[in-house]
């Protein structure tokens, strides 16, 4: 019984720790301390890079962005260093992705998850993450559409990942971890749905 109780707490702390984590939204927490306003205010709405970077300029964005590749990256990086199953791995990283698209110190008012699910990415291995994010860079110079690129990203992912796990001798793990590869890209495109109606009528931005 103690044994029980001891590996349940366990596994809260893991999956609660990176859900905290996740939480804390990047591009709110930048534009408050840089003395901006609030990103879920004013633009698409969105706390995320790419809202910032439109409203207040490159700065405010880097550095959202990097706080954002941060929450799913170091929960999942340090949940693989400590050799936890593919299971809590994958637990560890769909808290940090969902705290970050329902933060629960914002009024569960998150971003569409694309730089948190990145990092979740180069958590699990920086060669999953880096074959990413090549994707992402590559329709983004064709077709220079933000949305459009991450969802193509989102979309390959779970083959980079099964492949990728495979390749690297971590075979045992690559089922559980493209299954929530999977999650996240579901979610990542449903988050996305106002930019692909944008995109079907033609009225999306270009990068």
């Amino acid at each position: 019984m103690d044994l029980t109780i001891w590996l349940v707490a366990w596994v809260v702390v893991w999956v609660l720790g990176a859900y905290l984590l996740g939480s804390i939204s990047s591009a709110i927490v930048v534009c408050r301390l840089m003395g901006l306003g609030d990103p879920r205010e004013d633009g698409s709405g969105n706390p995320g890079a790419t809202n910032v970077k439109r409203l207040y300029g490159n700065r405010p964005a880097a550095l959202t962005l990097a706080g954002d590749l941060l929450k799913g990256f170091v929960p999942v990086s340090l949940a693989v260093w400590a050799g936890l199953s593919g299971e809590l791995i994958a637990a560890v990283a769909l808290a940090a992705f969902f705290g970050h698209l329902y933060p629960v110190f914002f009024q569960f008012r998150g971003g569409k998850g694309v730089a948190t699910f990145l990092g979740a990415m180069f958590g699990l291995h920086v060669l999953l993450g880096a074959g990413v994010t090549l994707v992402w860079l590559f329709v983004a110079k064709v077709l220079k559409v933000s949305s459009v690129s991450a969802l193509a990203a989102a979309a390959l992912a779970p083959f980079i990942v099964y492949a990728g796990l495979n390749w690297l001798g971590r075979g045992d793990q690559a089922w559980v971890l493209t299954a929530m590869t999977v999650v996240m890209a579901v979610v990542l495109f449903w988050r996305h749905r106002s930019n692909i109606q944008r995109l079907l009528s033609g009225e999306e931005g270009r990068i």
